[in-house]
């Protein structure tokens, strides 16, 4: 995913510009960290504490000229307004978020009007389209068929939160003078891969590849456990 957004900043923004980024819901840091050590400027928002510690932690790890550009707050990616200006930012970070939130589209209005004319809003949502892939592919009939008329899930956590259609986003985003200008798919093949699977030399490359491609490609990407949506502010 850091590679699509990379593609998406180098196609909207003059090569070698320190963009002004925020991150909502930054969770650890890592994402805010990598485009700090860019060369960008990173806000990173972050509500749960214990999450802001650790990319606080991380940070301080960082040389002094990295530290410099990487702001923290503690707060909620409902409350932009509260922290920040209108057109304060020309790239926000929401990634892995909107399903913590019962109504997204206020939020999603909020998140727009921190951008600055020609900025770009990334999403990281779950795909309600694909819910039933999951529970499908390991054999699980009966939870795959409920999940065909369903927009809830549960999370690694045993959390039940809500998943996005693209349909539905498109529209949000067009409304929010944010209009989709590219989408991917995340996890095409392997979502149901756990984290700490250690694979074969070579074979590391080969998956990234796979997924690369077939996050890009239909009708592969509509069935994607997660959607990557880049907005762009008119």
């Amino acid at each position: 995913m850091a590679r699509q957004l990379d593609e998406q900043m180098a196609g909207r923004f003059p090569v070698g510009r320190r963009l002004r980024v925020l991150d909502v819901g930054m969770g650890r840091g890592t994402q805010a960290l990598r485009l700090a050590r860019a060369g960008h400027s990173v806000t990173g928002l972050e509500a749960d504490a214990r999450l802001l510690g650790a990319a606080r932690e991380s940070l301080s790890a960082e040389p002094e000229g990295i530290r410099e550009r990487v702001r923290l707050i503690e707060g909620d990616g409902r409350d932009t307004g509260v922290h920040f200006l209108p057109g304060s930012f020309d790239v926000v970070l929401c990634h892995g978020v909107l399903m913590h939130v019962e109504e997204p589209d206020p939020m999603l209005a909020g998140l727009a009007r921190m951008l600055a004319p020609g900025g770009l809003l990334s999403l990281l949502v779950r795909n309600a389209d694909a819910l039933a892939m999951g529970p499908g592919l390991c054999g699980d009939f009966a939870a795959a068929l409920t999940a065909l008329d369903s927009a809830s899930y549960t999370d690694r956590l045993g959390r039940t939160v809500r998943a996005d259609r693209l349909g539905a986003l498109r529209t949000t985003l067009a409304g929010i003078a944010a209009p989709l200008h590219a989408w991917y798919g995340v996890r095409v093949f392997t979502d149901n891969v756990a984290d700490a699977l250690e694979l074969p030399a070579g074979e590391l490359d080969r998956v990234i590849a796979l997924e690369d491609r077939a996050g890009r490609t239909d009708p592969y990407r509509s069935v994607a456990a997660l959607l990557h949506l880049c907005g762009v502010r008119g």
